[in-house]
Protein backbone atom coordinates (compact mmCIF):
# COMPACT_ATOMS: atom_id res chain seq x y z
CA UNK A 1 0.00 0.00 0.00
CA UNK A 2 1.09 3.28 -0.94
CA UNK A 3 1.91 5.56 1.86
CA UNK A 4 -0.39 9.16 1.99
CA UNK A 5 2.80 11.19 2.87
CA UNK A 6 5.80 9.41 1.29
CA UNK A 7 3.82 7.36 -1.62
CA UNK A 8 6.78 5.03 -3.10
CA UNK A 9 10.07 6.72 -0.86
CA UNK A 10 11.63 4.80 1.93
CA UNK A 11 11.97 7.17 4.80
CA UNK A 12 15.64 7.86 4.51
CA UNK A 13 14.53 9.08 1.09
CA UNK A 14 12.95 12.48 2.33
CA UNK A 15 14.54 15.28 1.40
CA UNK A 16 13.15 18.95 2.64
CA UNK A 17 14.81 22.52 2.63
CA UNK A 18 14.42 25.85 4.35
CA UNK A 19 15.50 28.66 1.61
CA UNK A 20 16.07 31.71 3.51
CA UNK A 21 16.85 35.10 2.07
CA UNK A 22 19.73 37.00 4.44
CA UNK A 23 17.75 40.14 4.09
CA UNK A 24 17.65 40.85 8.01
CA UNK A 25 16.21 39.38 10.77
CA UNK A 26 14.85 36.33 10.48
CA UNK A 27 10.68 36.01 11.06
CA UNK A 28 9.08 33.85 13.65
CA UNK A 29 7.11 32.70 10.54
CA UNK A 30 10.33 31.85 8.95
CA UNK A 31 11.32 29.94 12.13
CA UNK A 32 8.33 27.72 12.08
CA UNK A 33 8.74 26.27 8.69
CA UNK A 34 12.30 26.03 9.22
CA UNK A 35 11.68 24.13 12.77
CA UNK A 36 8.71 21.75 10.92
CA UNK A 37 10.94 20.86 8.25
CA UNK A 38 13.75 19.26 10.66
CA UNK A 39 11.00 17.75 12.72
CA UNK A 40 10.00 16.08 8.94
CA UNK A 41 13.49 14.96 8.43
CA UNK A 42 14.45 14.04 11.85
CA UNK A 43 11.09 12.12 12.04
CA UNK A 44 11.86 9.89 8.95
CA UNK A 45 15.36 9.93 8.75
CA UNK A 46 15.58 11.98 6.00
CA UNK A 47 18.04 15.17 4.61
CA UNK A 48 17.26 18.79 5.58
CA UNK A 49 19.41 21.09 2.92
CA UNK A 50 19.51 24.85 4.16
CA UNK A 51 19.69 26.44 0.74
CA UNK A 52 20.23 30.34 1.14
CA UNK A 53 18.05 32.83 -1.30
CA UNK A 54 20.26 35.71 -2.33
CA UNK A 55 19.61 36.00 -5.43
CA UNK A 56 18.32 39.56 -4.52
CA UNK A 57 22.20 41.07 -5.08
CA UNK A 58 20.55 44.90 -3.55
CA UNK A 59 19.13 43.84 -0.56
CA UNK A 60 21.13 40.74 0.62
CA UNK A 61 23.97 41.74 2.76
CA UNK A 62 26.80 38.69 5.16
CA UNK A 63 25.09 40.17 7.90
CA UNK A 64 22.23 38.59 6.89
CA UNK A 65 23.77 35.85 6.02
CA UNK A 66 25.48 35.62 9.25
CA UNK A 67 22.11 36.20 11.04
CA UNK A 68 20.79 33.23 9.37
CA UNK A 69 23.06 30.38 10.33
CA UNK A 70 23.86 32.32 13.61
CA UNK A 71 20.12 32.06 14.66
CA UNK A 72 19.97 28.56 13.30
CA UNK A 73 22.62 27.62 15.83
CA UNK A 74 21.28 29.29 18.76
CA UNK A 75 18.07 27.72 18.05
CA UNK A 76 19.67 24.01 17.46
CA UNK A 77 17.95 23.22 14.05
CA UNK A 78 20.97 21.85 12.37
CA UNK A 79 20.70 21.04 8.59
CA UNK A 80 22.55 17.89 6.67
CA UNK A 81 23.43 19.79 3.40
CA UNK A 82 23.78 23.38 3.30
CA UNK A 83 26.95 26.28 3.72
CA UNK A 84 29.11 25.02 6.41
CA UNK A 85 28.25 21.30 5.73
CA UNK A 86 28.75 20.96 2.28
CA UNK A 87 26.90 18.09 0.54
CA UNK A 88 26.77 16.83 -3.13
CA UNK A 89 24.11 19.48 -4.57
CA UNK A 90 26.07 22.48 -4.03
CA UNK A 91 26.43 25.46 -4.62
CA UNK A 92 23.70 26.04 -1.67
CA UNK A 93 23.83 29.63 -2.38
CA UNK A 94 21.66 30.66 -5.07
CA UNK A 95 24.49 33.62 -6.10
CA UNK A 96 26.67 31.40 -6.89
CA UNK A 97 24.77 29.60 -9.28
CA UNK A 98 23.59 32.08 -11.72
CA UNK A 99 25.50 29.99 -14.67
CA UNK A 100 23.27 26.90 -13.61
CA UNK A 101 20.49 29.74 -14.24
CA UNK A 102 21.48 30.96 -17.65
CA UNK A 103 21.65 27.26 -18.85
CA UNK A 104 18.47 25.94 -17.83
CA UNK A 105 16.64 29.01 -18.98
CA UNK A 106 18.05 28.72 -22.10
CA UNK A 107 16.72 25.33 -22.63
CA UNK A 108 13.65 26.31 -22.00
CA UNK A 109 13.77 28.91 -24.83
CA UNK A 110 14.87 26.39 -26.81
CA UNK A 111 12.43 23.97 -26.35
CA UNK A 112 9.73 26.96 -26.18
CA UNK A 113 8.41 25.99 -23.04
CA UNK A 114 9.48 29.51 -22.46
CA UNK A 115 9.57 32.68 -24.59
CA UNK A 116 10.47 36.13 -24.44
CA UNK A 117 8.39 38.96 -24.22
CA UNK A 118 8.63 42.52 -24.94
CA UNK A 119 5.43 44.16 -23.51
CA UNK A 120 5.69 47.04 -21.31
CA UNK A 121 3.68 46.97 -18.38
CA UNK A 122 1.31 50.04 -19.64
CA UNK A 123 1.06 48.07 -22.88
CA UNK A 124 -0.33 45.32 -20.65
CA UNK A 125 -3.17 47.27 -18.57
CA UNK A 126 -3.80 49.22 -21.57
CA UNK A 127 -5.30 45.68 -23.45
CA UNK A 128 -6.55 44.63 -20.22
CA UNK A 129 -8.95 48.28 -20.11
CA UNK A 130 -9.73 47.76 -23.46
CA UNK A 131 -10.29 44.48 -23.54
CA UNK A 132 -12.66 44.73 -20.01
CA UNK A 133 -10.82 41.99 -18.73
CA UNK A 134 -10.88 41.23 -15.10
CA UNK A 135 -7.49 39.09 -14.71
CA UNK A 136 -4.78 40.92 -13.78
CA UNK A 137 -2.02 38.67 -14.82
CA UNK A 138 -0.14 38.69 -18.48
CA UNK A 139 -2.48 38.19 -21.36
CA UNK A 140 -0.09 35.91 -23.81
CA UNK A 141 0.21 38.77 -26.11
CA UNK A 142 4.18 37.59 -26.94
CA UNK A 143 3.26 33.75 -27.18
CA UNK A 144 3.34 33.84 -30.60
CA UNK A 145 4.23 37.41 -31.47
CA UNK A 146 4.14 38.61 -35.19
CA UNK A 147 7.89 38.87 -36.71
CA UNK A 148 6.84 42.67 -37.75
CA UNK A 149 6.34 43.44 -34.16
CA UNK A 150 9.20 42.02 -32.94
CA UNK A 151 11.35 43.74 -35.64
CA UNK A 152 10.02 46.72 -34.33
CA UNK A 153 10.85 45.96 -31.02
CA UNK A 154 14.07 45.22 -30.89
CA UNK A 155 15.14 48.17 -33.12
CA UNK A 156 13.30 49.92 -30.21
CA UNK A 157 16.14 48.68 -28.82
CA UNK A 158 14.02 47.00 -26.12
CA UNK A 159 14.64 43.95 -23.95
CA UNK A 160 12.52 41.34 -22.99
CA UNK A 161 11.70 38.89 -20.09
CA UNK A 162 11.69 35.41 -20.25
CA UNK A 163 7.86 34.00 -19.67
CA UNK A 164 7.24 30.10 -18.84
CA UNK A 165 4.48 28.64 -20.72
CA UNK A 166 1.84 28.29 -18.70
CA UNK A 167 -0.58 24.69 -19.96
CA UNK A 168 -4.24 25.63 -20.51
CA UNK A 169 -6.00 23.51 -18.28
CA UNK A 170 -6.20 23.46 -14.91
CA UNK A 171 -3.41 22.58 -11.85
CA UNK A 172 -4.36 19.89 -9.60
CA UNK A 173 -2.37 18.68 -6.35
CA UNK A 174 -3.12 16.83 -3.32
CA UNK A 175 -1.81 19.41 -0.29
CA UNK A 176 -0.49 17.80 3.11
CA UNK A 177 -2.22 20.17 4.83
CA UNK A 178 -5.12 21.15 3.16
CA UNK A 179 -6.27 18.07 1.03
CA UNK A 180 -6.57 18.52 -2.69
CA UNK A 181 -6.50 22.23 -4.41
CA UNK A 182 -7.31 22.97 -7.88
CA UNK A 183 -6.59 26.55 -9.76
CA UNK A 184 -8.01 26.71 -13.10
CA UNK A 185 -5.70 28.11 -15.84
CA UNK A 186 -7.07 31.73 -16.09
CA UNK A 187 -6.07 32.51 -12.95
CA UNK A 188 -2.50 31.38 -13.29
CA UNK A 189 -1.02 33.07 -16.38
CA UNK A 190 2.34 33.51 -17.90
CA UNK A 191 4.79 34.30 -15.94
CA UNK A 192 8.47 35.56 -16.07
CA UNK A 193 11.35 34.00 -15.15
CA UNK A 194 14.37 35.97 -15.89
CA UNK A 195 14.28 40.05 -15.84
CA UNK A 196 15.07 42.10 -19.00
CA UNK A 197 18.44 41.97 -17.64
CA UNK A 198 19.07 38.66 -17.56
CA UNK A 199 18.73 37.75 -13.73
CA UNK A 200 16.93 35.17 -12.84
CA UNK A 201 13.85 35.44 -10.71
CA UNK A 202 12.61 33.89 -7.62
CA UNK A 203 9.80 31.76 -10.27
CA UNK A 204 12.66 29.66 -11.73
CA UNK A 205 15.41 29.92 -9.31
CA UNK A 206 13.19 27.97 -6.66
CA UNK A 207 11.97 25.08 -8.40
CA UNK A 208 14.71 24.60 -10.28
CA UNK A 209 17.12 24.47 -7.43
CA UNK A 210 14.09 21.97 -5.69
CA UNK A 211 14.51 19.66 -8.96
CA UNK A 212 18.49 19.80 -8.75
CA UNK A 213 18.74 18.99 -5.16
CA UNK A 214 16.61 16.29 -5.13
CA UNK A 215 13.82 18.07 -2.84
CA UNK A 216 11.09 15.67 -2.02
CA UNK A 217 8.52 17.28 0.13
CA UNK A 218 8.14 20.77 0.48
CA UNK A 219 6.59 22.30 3.36
CA UNK A 220 6.35 26.55 3.66
CA UNK A 221 4.08 28.64 4.54
CA UNK A 222 0.30 29.32 3.06
CA UNK A 223 1.35 32.70 2.05
CA UNK A 224 3.57 30.60 -0.67
CA UNK A 225 0.16 28.20 -1.87
CA UNK A 226 -0.35 30.94 -5.06
CA UNK A 227 3.14 29.74 -5.92
CA UNK A 228 2.58 26.28 -6.73
CA UNK A 229 0.48 26.13 -9.35
CA UNK A 230 3.17 28.05 -11.46
CA UNK A 231 6.02 26.02 -10.01
CA UNK A 232 4.57 22.38 -10.54
CA UNK A 233 4.27 22.90 -14.38
CA UNK A 234 7.90 23.83 -14.09
CA UNK A 235 8.89 21.06 -12.33
CA UNK A 236 7.31 18.60 -14.95
CA UNK A 237 8.84 20.46 -17.55
CA UNK A 238 12.63 20.08 -15.90
CA UNK A 239 11.68 16.59 -15.52
CA UNK A 240 11.29 16.44 -19.24
CA UNK A 241 14.25 18.16 -19.93
CA UNK A 242 16.22 15.83 -17.74
CA UNK A 243 16.07 17.93 -14.56
CA UNK A 244 14.41 16.30 -11.62
CA UNK A 245 12.22 13.76 -10.76
CA UNK A 246 8.97 16.35 -11.36
CA UNK A 247 6.96 18.01 -8.15
CA UNK A 248 7.44 17.37 -5.20
CA UNK A 249 4.84 16.91 -2.33
CA UNK A 250 3.66 20.49 -0.93
CA UNK A 251 2.44 21.03 2.65
CA UNK A 252 1.20 24.61 3.38
CA UNK A 253 1.48 25.18 7.20
CA UNK A 254 -1.05 27.78 8.44
CA UNK A 255 -1.15 31.05 8.67
CA UNK A 256 0.63 33.30 11.47
CA UNK A 257 -1.40 36.19 12.71
CA UNK A 258 -0.99 39.10 14.77
CA UNK A 259 -2.74 41.42 16.36
CA UNK A 260 -5.88 42.15 14.76
CA UNK A 261 -6.44 39.20 13.14
CA UNK A 262 -4.14 40.26 10.44
CA UNK A 263 -0.49 38.30 9.29
CA UNK A 264 2.17 38.65 11.48
CA UNK A 265 4.39 40.75 9.32
CA UNK A 266 8.18 41.60 9.34
CA UNK A 267 6.94 44.98 10.50
CA UNK A 268 5.19 43.96 13.36
CA UNK A 269 6.74 44.40 16.49
CA UNK A 270 7.87 41.04 18.09
CA UNK A 271 7.78 39.36 14.77
CA UNK A 272 11.58 39.20 14.50
CA UNK A 273 13.74 36.16 16.21
CA UNK A 274 16.53 38.35 17.71
CA UNK A 275 14.08 40.33 19.67
CA UNK A 276 13.37 37.23 21.59
CA UNK A 277 17.24 36.32 21.32
CA UNK A 278 17.39 39.87 23.10
CA UNK A 279 15.10 39.65 25.90
CA UNK A 280 16.39 35.97 26.87
CA UNK A 281 13.78 33.32 26.14
CA UNK A 282 15.30 29.71 25.58
CA UNK A 283 15.25 28.61 21.97
CA UNK A 284 13.72 25.60 23.63
CA UNK A 285 10.69 27.57 24.80
CA UNK A 286 10.66 29.42 21.60
CA UNK A 287 10.74 26.76 19.30
CA UNK A 288 8.21 24.15 21.42
CA UNK A 289 5.51 27.57 21.71
CA UNK A 290 5.94 27.49 17.08
CA UNK A 291 5.39 24.00 17.01
CA UNK A 292 1.79 24.91 18.84
CA UNK A 293 0.99 27.32 15.86
CA UNK A 294 -0.60 24.63 14.04
CA UNK A 295 0.36 21.55 15.40
CA UNK A 296 0.23 19.41 18.70
CA UNK A 297 2.02 16.37 20.34
CA UNK A 298 -1.30 15.47 22.32
CA UNK A 299 -4.75 17.03 23.51
CA UNK A 300 -3.49 17.46 27.06
CA UNK A 301 0.06 18.83 26.53
CA UNK A 302 1.60 21.84 25.95
CA UNK A 303 5.15 21.58 26.97
CA UNK A 304 7.45 19.03 25.15
CA UNK A 305 11.38 18.75 23.98
CA UNK A 306 12.42 19.01 20.22
CA UNK A 307 13.39 15.74 20.43
CA UNK A 308 9.59 14.75 21.55
CA UNK A 309 8.53 16.73 18.68
CA UNK A 310 10.51 14.92 16.24
CA UNK A 311 10.02 12.07 16.95
CA UNK A 312 5.51 12.34 17.22
CA UNK A 313 5.53 14.34 13.94
CA UNK A 314 3.09 13.99 11.35
CA UNK A 315 2.45 16.51 8.77
CA UNK A 316 -1.21 15.49 8.48
CA UNK A 317 -1.90 16.65 11.95
CA UNK A 318 -1.59 19.90 11.25
CA UNK A 319 -4.62 22.35 11.36
CA UNK A 320 -4.91 24.13 8.26
CA UNK A 321 -6.73 27.35 10.08
CA UNK A 322 -4.64 30.44 10.87
CA UNK A 323 -2.57 30.28 13.91
CA UNK A 324 -2.60 33.59 16.25
CA UNK A 325 1.35 34.71 17.50
CA UNK A 326 0.20 35.13 21.71
CA UNK A 327 2.90 36.46 23.51
CA UNK A 328 1.42 35.21 26.43
CA UNK A 329 1.31 32.15 25.73
CA UNK A 330 5.03 32.08 24.58
CA UNK A 331 5.98 33.11 27.88
CA UNK A 332 3.94 30.51 30.30
CA UNK A 333 5.76 27.61 27.54
CA UNK A 334 9.09 29.79 28.62
CA UNK A 335 8.78 30.09 31.44
CA UNK A 336 8.00 26.05 32.04
CA UNK A 337 11.58 24.85 29.92
CA UNK A 338 13.53 27.47 32.25
CA UNK A 339 11.64 25.28 35.51
CA UNK A 340 13.18 22.13 33.09
CA UNK A 341 16.84 23.42 32.76
CA UNK A 342 19.37 22.65 35.56
CA UNK A 343 20.79 24.85 37.88
CA UNK A 344 24.53 25.06 36.17
CA UNK A 345 23.04 25.17 32.88
CA UNK A 346 21.20 28.16 33.40
CA UNK A 347 24.00 29.68 35.30
CA UNK A 348 26.11 29.93 32.13
CA UNK A 349 23.41 30.88 30.30
CA UNK A 350 22.69 34.18 32.15
CA UNK A 351 26.31 35.16 32.10
CA UNK A 352 26.07 36.99 28.76
CA UNK A 353 23.57 39.13 30.00
CA UNK A 354 25.35 40.06 33.10
CA UNK A 355 28.33 40.70 30.80
CA UNK A 356 25.73 43.04 28.05
CA UNK A 357 24.62 44.52 31.32
CA UNK A 358 28.51 45.32 32.17
CA UNK A 359 27.68 43.63 35.65
CA UNK A 360 30.21 41.08 35.40
CA UNK A 361 33.39 40.92 33.20
CA UNK A 362 34.13 39.28 30.34
CA UNK A 363 35.41 36.64 31.24
CA UNK A 364 33.77 37.07 34.27
CA UNK A 365 36.25 36.57 37.28
CA UNK A 366 36.43 33.78 40.21
CA UNK A 367 35.09 36.34 42.45
CA UNK A 368 31.88 36.99 40.35
CA UNK A 369 31.52 33.27 39.69
CA UNK A 370 31.65 32.45 43.39
CA UNK A 371 28.70 35.13 43.91
CA UNK A 372 27.08 34.03 40.89
CA UNK A 373 26.98 30.61 41.70
CA UNK A 374 25.85 31.15 45.40
CA UNK A 375 22.87 33.86 43.95
CA UNK A 376 21.24 31.76 41.01
CA UNK A 377 19.49 28.98 43.90
CA UNK A 378 17.85 32.44 45.06
CA UNK A 379 16.58 32.93 41.56
CA UNK A 380 16.40 30.08 39.25
CA UNK A 381 12.39 29.32 40.32
CA UNK A 382 11.55 32.98 40.28
CA UNK A 383 13.06 34.35 36.74
CA UNK A 384 10.76 33.38 33.52
CA UNK A 385 13.70 34.74 30.87
CA UNK A 386 17.04 34.96 31.22
CA UNK A 387 17.13 38.46 30.59
CA UNK A 388 15.48 38.89 33.94
CA UNK A 389 18.40 37.92 35.23
CA UNK A 390 20.21 41.79 35.43
CA UNK A 391 17.09 42.96 37.69
CA UNK A 392 17.29 40.33 39.64
CA UNK A 393 20.77 39.95 41.00
CA UNK A 394 22.19 43.19 39.43
CA UNK A 395 22.33 44.59 43.28
CA UNK A 396 24.94 42.41 43.58
CA UNK A 397 27.33 42.93 41.33
CA UNK A 398 26.53 46.89 40.29
CA UNK A 399 29.64 49.37 42.36
CA UNK A 400 28.33 50.93 44.90
CA UNK A 401 28.50 54.53 43.10
CA UNK A 402 26.15 52.99 40.69
CA UNK A 403 23.86 51.31 42.74
CA UNK A 404 20.23 52.77 42.31
CA UNK A 405 16.86 52.75 44.09
CA UNK A 406 13.66 52.78 41.65
CA UNK A 407 11.34 52.59 44.19
CA UNK A 408 10.49 54.89 47.03
CA UNK A 409 10.79 54.64 50.82
CA UNK A 410 8.28 56.75 52.79
CA UNK A 411 8.94 58.35 56.44
CA UNK A 412 7.52 55.03 57.85
CA UNK A 413 9.95 52.99 55.35
CA UNK A 414 12.76 55.16 56.92
CA UNK A 415 12.03 54.66 60.43
CA UNK A 416 11.84 50.74 59.23
CA UNK A 417 15.10 50.72 57.92
CA UNK A 418 16.84 53.16 61.00
CA UNK A 419 15.71 50.30 63.14
CA UNK A 420 16.85 47.34 60.54
CA UNK A 421 19.98 49.19 60.04
CA UNK A 422 20.66 49.45 64.60
CA UNK A 423 19.96 45.69 64.74
CA UNK A 424 21.69 44.46 61.89
CA UNK A 425 25.18 46.73 62.75
CA UNK A 426 25.64 44.72 66.05
CA UNK A 427 25.61 41.48 64.48
CA UNK A 428 28.75 39.27 65.13
CA UNK A 429 27.21 36.45 62.78
CA UNK A 430 26.71 37.33 59.26
CA UNK A 431 24.47 34.69 57.93
CA UNK A 432 21.21 34.34 56.79
CA UNK A 433 19.92 33.03 59.80
CA UNK A 434 20.79 35.44 62.22
CA UNK A 435 20.06 38.38 60.14
CA UNK A 436 16.39 36.56 59.73
CA UNK A 437 16.55 36.15 63.27
CA UNK A 438 17.41 39.89 64.17
CA UNK A 439 15.13 41.41 61.61
CA UNK A 440 11.94 39.75 62.96
CA UNK A 441 12.77 40.54 66.65
CA UNK A 442 13.36 43.86 65.57
CA UNK A 443 10.39 44.73 63.18
CA UNK A 444 8.11 42.00 63.68
CA UNK A 445 8.31 41.09 67.60
CA UNK A 446 9.35 44.91 68.60
CA UNK A 447 7.70 47.03 65.99
CA UNK A 448 4.40 45.02 65.82
CA UNK A 449 4.75 45.66 62.28
CA UNK A 450 3.59 43.22 59.50
CA UNK A 451 5.96 41.18 57.66
CA UNK A 452 5.52 42.41 54.21
CA UNK A 453 5.75 46.24 56.11
CA UNK A 454 8.54 45.21 58.07
CA UNK A 455 10.91 43.43 55.36
CA UNK A 456 9.78 45.70 52.17
CA UNK A 457 11.46 49.23 53.06
CA UNK A 458 14.45 46.86 53.68
CA UNK A 459 14.67 44.92 50.29
CA UNK A 460 14.60 48.18 48.68
CA UNK A 461 17.11 49.78 50.61
CA UNK A 462 19.28 46.98 49.76
CA UNK A 463 18.23 45.59 46.37
CA UNK A 464 16.52 48.57 45.02
CA UNK A 465 13.37 47.31 44.37
CA UNK A 466 10.80 45.89 45.87
CA UNK A 467 11.14 42.59 43.68
CA UNK A 468 13.79 40.93 44.48
CA UNK A 469 15.39 37.36 45.81
CA UNK A 470 14.57 36.41 49.62
CA UNK A 471 15.84 39.33 51.47
CA UNK A 472 18.05 37.49 54.37
CA UNK A 473 19.86 35.55 51.79
CA UNK A 474 20.36 38.42 50.11
CA UNK A 475 21.89 40.41 52.84
CA UNK A 476 24.58 37.75 53.24
CA UNK A 477 25.74 37.46 49.61
CA UNK A 478 25.61 41.33 49.20
CA UNK A 479 28.02 41.59 52.86
CA UNK A 480 27.77 43.63 56.20
CA UNK A 481 29.54 46.64 54.70
CA UNK A 482 27.98 46.71 51.44
CA UNK A 483 24.55 46.22 53.71
CA UNK A 484 24.77 48.64 56.28
CA UNK A 485 26.15 51.58 53.78
CA UNK A 486 22.79 51.03 51.20
CA UNK A 487 20.75 50.85 54.85
CA UNK A 488 22.32 54.62 56.18
CA UNK A 489 22.15 55.91 52.15
CA UNK A 490 18.31 55.08 52.57
CA UNK A 491 18.34 56.95 55.16
CA UNK A 492 20.57 59.82 53.30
Amino acid sequence: MTDPVLGDLQPSEVRVRFPPSPTGNLHVGNVRSALFNWAFARHHGGTLVLRIEDTDLARNTLEGYRSIIDSLHWLGIDWDEGPEVGGDHGPYRQSERFPIYAEVAQALREEQAAYDCYCTTEEVDARRKASGSKNQGYDGFCRDLDPDRLAVWQAEGRTPVLRFRMPEEPIVFDDLVRGEVTFLPEHVPDFAILRANGDPLYTLVNPLDDAMMGITHVLRGEDLLSSTPRQIPLYRTLQRLGVGNGPPRFGHLPMVMGEGNRKLSKRDPGSGLLDYVDRGFLPEGLLNYLALLGWGIAEDRDVFTMQEMAEAFDIRRVNPSPARFDVKKLEAINSAHMRRISLPDMTERVIPFLVEAELVDEPITSDQRSLLDAAMPLVHERINTLSESVSMLGFLFVDEQAFAVTDEIDDAGRDVVRASYDALADLDDWSTSTIEAALRETLVDGMGLKPRNAFGPVRVAVTGSRISPPLFESLELLGRERSLGRLQAALA
